[in-house]
């Protein structure tokens, strides 16, 4: 898919009621796999990319060193983990103590624990049950060493928020950071074993599981992204900004340009692109940049020079920013629909008026 075609997806309803979630209310693992139809080109709108606003400084210390204290070591098993600066920034820029920030595909829980060490609330999402377990833990973990919080993980398909968040978080939340699952040849972990360099680490769970958008393939991971920023506009307040890490890869030599492809879908699913910028994945040194990058990454950029495709070390990851209408339909619509998302005041004055 190019950044000129966009995934047509039904706008998803807000269900009529809707309840807390448990563990074991997750969605089944094919409820959000829809059928995917593409529109043609001609009938899209394509969406301005913005600008370049700003470079966060996010790699100064080493991914470790930033996770330290704070997260479980199991965390660090997980094949794509976001840098907690870059959770941190977004965090501190877009919202204030006390406001609800929310990640639908929260992975070991990186947005909700460095939310709540900023004093925010925090609600995620897991598909994968190890993951959302891990979640919990580090969220258990930052409560030992001081931080109070509110804060909880929720087992289930991105794709199904409308049925899997309660209804309390309606045009509730403030700030969504989260990014898709993508790019194996950049994830994992190597080791040194008498066959030789052997990786792992690398994958979301089952490869077998076509429930798991890391293994759907490309064109509907984007058809279930946008699904999941469509549904999204139900829980964020007027106004509330969508901040997505990104970058491209390449596959088979041909580079996807994902963080372009992610654009559109944040148009398609009727949010707004307000801001394009950069999070460093490589500390910045007086009169250049040190790249952390992992053996594996250093070994594939090494090969791909052999064959005569000259990449270098990644550097950076896009960090997308969207935002909702000041006045989204969905949200108000939602709040029809979910009389106990609304303030006490406005629920007895429409109970009133049902009665009369």
């Amino acid at each position: 898919m190019t950044a000129c075609e966009a995934v047509f997806i039904q706008p998803i309803p807000c269900p009529r009621k809707n309840t807390a979630a448990t563990p074991d209310h997750a969605a089944s693992p094919s409820a959000g796999d829809q059928p995917t139809r593409r529109t043609p080109p001609a009938l899209v709108a394509v969406p301005e990319i913005p600008p370049a606003l700003s470079v966060w400084t996010t790699a100064q210390t080493s991914p470790a060193a930033q996770r330290k204290d704070f997260y479980v070591p199991e965390s660090t098993a997980h094949p794509a983990k976001m840098l907690p600066e870059v959770v941190r920034h977004a965090v501190a820029h877009y919202t204030e103590p006390g406001e609800l920030v929310l990640d639908p595909m929260c992975g070991i829980g990186t947005t909700l624990v460095e939310a709540v060490r900023l004093g925010r609330r925090a609600v995620g999402v897991e598909y994968e049950p190890h993951w959302a377990d891990i979640a919990t833990a580090n969220l258990a973990l930052a409560r030992e060493r001081g931080v109070d919080h509110d804060a909880r993980v929720i087992r289930g398909d991105a794709r199904q928020l409308v049925t899997l968040l309660p209804a309390e978080y309606v045009g509730q939340v403030a700030l969504v950071v989260t990014s898709p699952p993508y790019g194996p040849s950049t994830h994992g972990q190597v080791s040194a074993t008498p066959a030789g360099v052997q990786k792992y680490h690398h994958l979301y769970g089952s490869t077998l599981d076509r429930g798991n958008l890391a293994n759907i393939g490309h064109h509907r991971l984007l058809a279930g992204f946008t699904r999941v920023l469509a549904a999204l506009r139900t829980f964020l307040r007027p106004g509330g900004h969508v901040v997505i890490t990104a970058r491209p890869w390449r596959e088979h030599a041909e580079l996807i340009d994902l963080p372009s492809q992610v654009l559109a879908c944040g148009h398609a699913a009727g949010l707004v692109a307000v801001e394009r910028d950069v999070a460093l994945l490589a500390r910045a040194a007086d009169t250049d940049l040190v790249a952390r990058g992992s053996f594996f990454q250093r070994d594939f950029i090494r090969k791909q020079r052999e064959s005569g495709l000259p990449l270098h070390l990644i550097a950076h990851e896009d960090v997308l920013v969207l935002r909702t209408p000041p006045h989204s339909a969905a949200v108000q619509a939602a709040a029809r629909r979910h009389p106990a998302s609304q303030p006490d005041a406005a629920r007895g004055s429409a109970s009133a008026k049902s009665a009369a």
